[in-house]
């Protein structure tokens, strides 16, 4: 199938990938702009994985302060190179990264950093919940597994809907981020102020 130069365009716009990526995704996608994100996302979520055990020595600390100066947020973001981290793309994503922060207070950057006596006491809260509803115990096992799901996307920051665009995570945005400066990109830690707490 011919791609035209505009299919091209909107799609790059759309998703920040090279040029050549977007037009062998709208060839495997037969044109279809929606069909051909999800491609590009699906191939930076490979890209990504693969580049998983590279160092990242490089990258940004930011900072956001919100609601007067009652939020207040710090995040490290590390990249493989210098000149990655001072682009403007970089600088943008760690900003957003740190504006989810303040907004959204996860408790952990991926499932693996939750701590264990957390979910622990979820789990129990959860079974307990529905052992008070009266449901059978075969059912109670996935109905704690389904509340877990969401607990994962409230309390991981990588599982959050992004709070600029809710169709997709935080870890859809890395993703994106890692497929277009082709280095590995890791959100390594950070520190959530509120006034009072």
């Amino acid at each position: 199938m011919e791609i035209n130069a505009s299919l091209v365009k909107e799609l790059r716009e759309k998703t920040g990938v090279g040029i050549m990526d977007c037009k062998k995704a709208l060839q495997e996608c037969e044109g279809d702009i929606e069909k051909a994100v999800d491609y590009l996302r699906k191939k930076g979520i490979a890209k990504a994985k693969k580049r998983g055990g590279r160092v990242t020595a490089e990258g940004q600390v930011q900072s956001y302060i919100h609601a007067g100066g009652k939020i207040g947020v710090l995040v490290e973001v590390n990249c493989e190179t210098d000149f990655s981290a001072k682009t403007t793309d970089f600088t943008n994503f760690v900003k957003d990264v740190a504006m989810q922060i303040a907004a959204t207070n996860p408790i952990a950057i991926d499932r693996e950093s939750v701590p264990p006596e957390v979910l622990e006491k979820e789990r129990e809260i959860y079974a307990s919940q529905a052992k008070e509803s009266g449901k059978p115990d075969k059912v109670i096992e996935k109905i704690v597994e389904g509340k877990m799901k969401k607990f994962y996307s409230e309390a991981c920051l990588l599982e959050q809907p992004f709070v600029r665009d809710p169709q997709i995570t935080v870890g859809d945005l890395l993703n994106g981020l890692i497929a277009k400066t082709g280095e590995n990109i890791v959100i390594r830690r950070f520190a959530r102020f509120q006034l009072g707490d």
